[in-house]
């Protein structure tokens, strides 16, 4: 068989990074005075390309290339797709809503197609040092895109503390990646895998792991490390935070599996107490912060962290002897989905209501939202019950499947607290609901109808079909989370494990 050129690996990745250098490369020929809205649907194409490329790898063997530093699989291919299909949507859904002469609208869409080829490449690498590349060109076409509305002084607010927190959770996982290098001699996830168990220095591990849960749970937003969210959420254009609330997280998701059921299975005494804490204090301080707001924008924030608690609850599933899970690697991969689907369809119809401006920002501007909108408003109670967990929704299987895996590993009290969480976000999910069903007041200035256009048409399509398929047939994306699961290599049983002297230059 002819092995696999190492270009195809990468296909995605390469197809994103031309789609926007060819963005910019025309924004900066056309004149100025000439409408940059094209550029997003060209952007939009290439992704779809992307997307496509992404499928058609399926048909490759799986393996690595780059000398061992990026990885074809179920698993990669499985977050390939979902991210491009993220991004996809929130381009959509930025063509319609940003200002016609808007600034810098082609590096605008050039950022969004470059932070792509980041979250790609940060779900495809096996080598911590592609990691962090790939972590720092997400990281920083997401810091731009947080402060886009630079006439707000919301916009550079938020900027600055997404820049600057996570520039500091960046270096955690940095230092972590040397600690492992010095305990280890590699930073080849597959290498440290078989080597961390033998190593001399098992500190050096311990400390590597805790500075690396550090910096990956900082990208997910998950308490105590959760403090930047609200704040970036208020203050970044609304697709963006349709695009940052959702796509950085499943490749920041990714990168977590892949760490502590590829790279430390052997330490899952140490790290699933302590994911099992982090999930408690996600949903519980997520809940409760989430009902004293009235800023929509910052309310979705703070559910986002408690959905982020959810989601870790399914790493408490049951393992083998190990440390690997394959129920809870696909429990997880299939919330990460679900939440996917339905965080970035309520942003669409968020930045639909609320203009660009955000002129209506509070809860009881959304006030009957049903009587002047009815289509909107209809989305949004669809995609709030969702976030509930309402049956026949890709929210109820999402959390089925994540509290089910936590009581197959006996976590029970970890999946009650789920569902009394469940029941708490409920309440401001559903105050949200009977804002929009009310009549207006008698003395509420009535804003414009909304203008749908076509592309966020599509984008509101893609989003509540993708919610319905999750919560109707969730059997076909099971499959695939599962597939991407038993992909997902296992270190051998530590009586295989191969001692290899470590290299060192002279």
């Amino acid at each position: 068989m002819n092995p696999v050129p190492d270009i195809y690996r990468i296909l995605p990745e390469v197809i994103l990074t031309l789609t926007g250098a060819a963005v910019m490369v025309i924004d900066a020929s056309i004149p100025p005075s000439w409408s940059r809205r094209y550029l997003g649907f060209l952007a939009a194409i290439g992704t779809t390309i992307a997307l496509w490329a992404s499928v058609g790898q399926l048909a490759f063997p799986e393996g690595t290339g780059f000398f061992g530093t990026v990885e074809t699989s179920t698993f990669t291919i499985f977050f390939h797709v979902l991210i491009c299909g993220i991004v996809l949507v929130a381009l959509l859904l930025s063509i319609d809503t940003l200002p016609q002469h808007s600034h810098h609208q082609g590096e605008y869409y050039a950022l969004i197609v470059f932070g792509a080829v980041g979250m790609c490449l940060l779900t495809s690498a096996v080598e911590l040092l592609v990691v962090f590349i790939a972590l720092e060109i997400s990281s920083i076409s997401t810091y731009i895109l947080a402060g886009y509305r630079k006439q707000t002084g919301r916009g550079p607010e938020a900027a600055i503390k997404y820049f600057l927190l996570g520039s500091f959770a960046t270096a955690f996982l940095l230092y972590g990646i040397a600690l492992i290098f010095g305990a280890t001699g590699t930073t080849q996830i597959y290498q440290i895998a078989q080597l961390a168990p033998v190593a001399q220095n098992q500190t050096l591990v311990l400390a590597a792991l805790a500075l690396m849960l550090v910096g990956i749970l900082f990208k997910v937003s998950a308490a105590p490390f959760h403090v930047w969210t609200p704040d970036v959420y208020e203050g970044a254009p609304s697709p963006v935070v349709a695009l940052m609330s959702t796509a950085p997280k499943a490749a920041a998701f990714a990168l977590l599996l892949r760490v502590v059921y590829e790279m430390f299975p052997n330490l899952r005494s140490i790290w699933a107490p302590l994911l099992w804490i982090v999930a408690v204090l996600s949903m519980t301080v997520g809940n409760l912060a989430a009902l004293r707001q009235q800023n929509v924008k910052r309310m979705l924030a703070y559910s986002a962290i408690a959905h982020a608690g959810y989601l870790l609850a399914a790493f408490a599933a049951a393992s083998d002897a190990r440390g690997f899970s394959e129920t809870g690697i696909a429990a997880a991969s299939f919330y990460i989905a679900a939440y996917a689907a339905m965080n970035v369809g309520i942003f669409a119809v968020v930045t639909l209501v609320g203009g660009y401006d955000e002129h209506l920002s509070l809860i009881d501007d959304f006030r009957g939202l049903m009587y002047r909108s009815p289509f909107l408003a209809s989305l949004l109670i669809f995609f709030l019950i969702s976030l509930i967990g309402i049956p026949f929704t890709g929210g109820f299987f999402g959390k089925f499947y994540s509290f089910s895996a936590a009581v197959d590993g006996g976590a029970i009290a970890l999946a009650i607290i789920g569902l009394l969480n469940s029941g708490l976000a409920a309440a401001y999910y559903l105050r949200l609901a009977l804002v929009c069903a009310q009549r207006p007041a008698a003395d509420q200035t009535v804003p414009p109808k909304p203008h749908v256009g076509i592309a966020v048409t599509a984008a509101l399509a893609i989003a509540v079909l993708a919610t319905i398929v999750l919560g109707i047939r969730p059997n076909a994306w099971l499959y695939a989370a599962q597939s991407a699961a038993h992909t997902l290599q296992a270190p051998p049983p530590p009586g295989e494990v191969p001692v290899v002297p470590l290299q060192f230059p002279q």
